[in-house]
C-alpha cells in the first residue's frame, strides 16, 4: 500500500531509534561483561591470596629428614585457624599426611587429595572451585613442595569458603544487569526523542509540500474545468467568443490569484517568506488597495483615520485585498450588487458587507482550507489569518446586528515617533 513520504519518514524515526538502541546495547553488554569478568577475577585473586597465605606458612613449617616431619605444624597456631588445610602426598605415598585440627568448610578429603595429586603432577600451583557436601562453594588451592633431592612428593592444600565472594559477585551481576536494562530503556527513549526532534523539520516540510500539492489540485480543479468548458463553448459558438473571452480572462485572473495565495501560504508556513516589518501608513495602503480593485457594479466605501502599523507592506496589501475580494464575491443578497464598507482606524481594518452573513459555528472552518461556501477554497481568508498571526495580530470574524459579515484585521500599531519619514502622525 502506498504511503506518504512523511509517513515513511516517521517510520524512519523508529528505525533510527532501534539502530541507536542496538548500538548502545552492544556497548553496554561489552561494558557489563568486562565489569563482571573483572569482578570475578579480583575475587579469585583474593581467594588465591588467602590460600597462598596458608600454604606458604605451612611449607615453611615442614621439615625433611629422610621422611617428612609435620610436628612443627601441630605446634603452630595456624593448625587451629581458618582456612583449613592438609599436607597430602597425592599419589606418591611417601608420607602419611596431616590435616589441620579445625574444620572451617565442608569438603571431602578425596577432593583435597585430588588437588594435591594435580599439583604434584603439574609441578605447579593448582586451584579449582568445588562444591562441598552441603552444597557450599569451596575454593581449593594446592601448592606442591619437594624433598631435599628436588623431587615433588606432596602438596599443601588449603580450602577457603568461597560463598561470600560468590554471593557478592551474584549481587554485582544483578546490579549490572538491572542497571544496563534501565540505561538501555533510557537510551531508547532518549534516542526516540532525539530522532523525532531531528526529523521533525523534514516531516513538517514534507507535510507542507503534500498539503500544498493537495490544495493546488483541489483549488485549481474547478477553475481548470470551467476554463476548458469556456474554450469548448467558444469553439462551438463563434458568435459568443467575445463574451466567452471576457469570462475566460476573468477566470484566468482568478486562477492566478489562487496560485499566488497558495504560494504565499506555502512560504509563510515553511518560513521561507521573510517578513520585513517597517512603519506603514495603514490608511493609505488600504485606500490604494480599494482604488485598484475592480468592483464592477458593486459599491465600496472607505472611511479612514491616520494609523501607522509595523508590518510588511506587501503581505498586508495581499491580506486586505483578499478581504475586499471576499466581501465583493459573497457580500451581497441574491439578485443585488454587493455593498462593502471598509473602515481603517487604530491599527484595524474592518471590512463589512451586506451579504447573508456567516454561521458562527463554521467561522474557524471558513478561514481554513477547503471550507469556503460558494465555490472558493477559502484560502484567501486563511492567508489573511496567517498574515495577521505572522505580525502578532489577529483576524476576527463575526456578523453585524443588521446583517452581513464583518472581518476585522488587527495589526500592531507603531509608536507615533516611528511614523514614516516626511509624514507626521496626524497627517
Amino acid at each position: 500500500m502506498n504511503t506518504s513520504a512523511a509517513a515513511r519518514l516517521r517510520r524512519l524515526r523508529w528505525l533510527l531509534t532501534v539502530l541507536f538502541t542496538a548500538i548502545n546495547a552492544v556497548g553496554l553488554v561489552l561494558f557489563a561483561w568486562l565489569l563482571v569478568r573483572g569482578n570475578a577475577e579480583r575475587g579469585h585473586e583474593r581467594l588465591d591470596a588467602e590460600v597462598h597465605r596458608v600454604t606458604s606458612t605451612v611449607k615453611r613449617l615442614l621439615q625433611y629428614d629422610g621422611t617428612l616431619v609435620t610436628a612443627f605444624i601441630s605446634d603452630d597456631e595456624i593448625n587451629t585457624q581458618c582456612p583449613q588445610f592438609a599436607v597430602l602426598p597425592g599419589d606418591t605415598g611417601q608420607f602419611p599426611g596431616h590435616v589441620s585440627e579445625r574444620s572451617c568448610v565442608e569438603v571431602d578429603l578425596d577432593v583435597l587429595n585430588g588437588a594435591a595429586r594435580e599439583a604434584v603432577l603439574t609441578e605447579s600451583f593448582f586451584r579449582a572451585p568445588v562444591r562441598g557436601p552441603d552444597g557450599g562453594l569451596v575454593w581449593v588451592g594446592a601448592d606442591p613442595f619437594r624433598n631435599d633431592t628436588g623431587q615433588y612428593i606432596g602438596a599443601v592444600v588449603a580450602a577457603v569458603d568461597a560463598d561470600p565472594m560468590s554471593q557478592e559477585h551474584d549481587r554485582l551481576v544483578l546490579f549490572v544487569v538491572g542497571g544496563c536494562a534501565l540505561l538501555l530503556g533510557a537510551v531508547a527513549v532518549g534516542g526516540h526523542l532525539l530522532s523525532g526532534r531531528a526529523i521533525r523539520p523534514a516531516v513538517a516540510a514534507l507535510e507542507q509540500q503534500e498539503l500544498l500539492l493537495a490544495e493546488t489540485a483541489h483549488d485549481l480543479r474547478s477553475p481548470v474545468a470551467a476554463l476548458r468548458a469556456l474554450a469548448e463553448s467558444a469553439q462551438r459558438n463563434p458568435a459568443e467568443r467575445e463574451e466567452l473571452l471576457s469570462r475566460t480572462v476573468n477566470l484566468a485572473a482568478r486562477m492566478g490569484g489562487i496560485i499566488d495565495d497558495l504560494l504565499t501560504r506555502a512560504r509563510l508556513a515553511a518560513g521561507v517568506e521573510e517578513i520585513t516589518p517597517v512603519p506603514v501608513r495603514l490608511d493609505q495602503l488600504v485606500t490604494t488597495v480599494v482604488d485598484e480593485t475592480n468592483a464592477g457594479t458593486a459599491t465600496i466605501t472607505v472611511t479612514t483615520a491616520p494609523t501607522t502599523v509595523i508590518a510588511d507592506a506587501a503581505l498586508v496589501q495581499r491580506a486586505v485585498g483578499n478581504l475586499v475580494d471576499n466581501a465583493l464575491r459573497y457580500g451581497r443578497q441574491p439578485g443585488a450588487d454587493a455593498i462593502v464598507h471598509v473602515t481603517v482606524a487604530g491599527g484595524r481594518v474592518i471590512v463589512a458587507d451586506h451579504g447573508p452573513g456567516i454561521d458562527p459555528e463554521v467561522v474557524e472552518e471558513r478561514v481554513d482550507r477547503f471550507s469556503s461556501t460558494g465555490g472558493s477554497s477559502g484560502l484567501g481568508l486563511a492567508i489573511v489569518r496567517w498574515v495577521a498571526q505572522a505580525h502578532g495580530g489577529s483576524l476576527r470574524v463575526y456578523n453585524a446586528e443588521a446583517g452581513g459579515a464583518i472581518f476585522e484585521l488587527v495589526l500592531p500599531e507603531s509608536d507615533p515617533k516611528h511614523a514614516p519619514m516626511g509624514q507626521s502622525p496626524e497627517s
